[in-house]
């Protein structure tokens, strides 16, 4: 009788070793992968680093956001939202870009290029020859 406990506490300390081993397997797993999916806290995970011009541009006195995405550009009011400019544009370089539409409150054309100086400037000319910064909102 005392035989068959010994070999019951037997097999239960293996089961629990099991239970154990596999649960430290699965944590070490886990941590190992979030140790590779992104950077620390509050930091975005490395796919969401913007890349080349497209995305929400702010121009210098913070009154105008421009959106350039899949080949189309469009500016809007940052206090109501009203578009303000609608067009499209084009790569001419990797790191510039030739823009051209409609200013919907003068309802004339506009033809700016842009060059890309840091991956959160633009440093633009406008046909007319005026200069001006837009900077990547994130």
């Amino acid at each position: 009788m005392e035989e068959a406990r010994t070999e019951e506490r037997f097999y239960e300390m293996i089961t629990a070793r099991k239970l154990v081993t596999g649960s430290l397997a699965v944590a070490a797993t886990m941590a190992l992968a979030a140790c590779q999916t992104g950077g620390g806290p509050g930091e975005p995970p490395p796919s969401a680093a913007p890349k080349g011009v497209e995305g929400s541009w702010i121009d210098a006195q913070g009154t105008g956001l421009s959106t350039i995405s899949a080949g189309k550009f469009q500016t809007v009011a940052t206090d109501t939202g009203q578009k303000l400019a609608d067009g499209s544009y084009r790569m001419t370089s990797q790191t510039s870009i030739e823009i051209n539409g409609t200013s919907l409150i003068r309802q004339s054309p506009i033809a700016f290029n842009c060059l890309l100086v840091s991956i959160n400037q633009l440093n633009c000319t406008s046909q007319a020859g005026q200069n001006f910064v837009l900077t990547r909102r994130s």
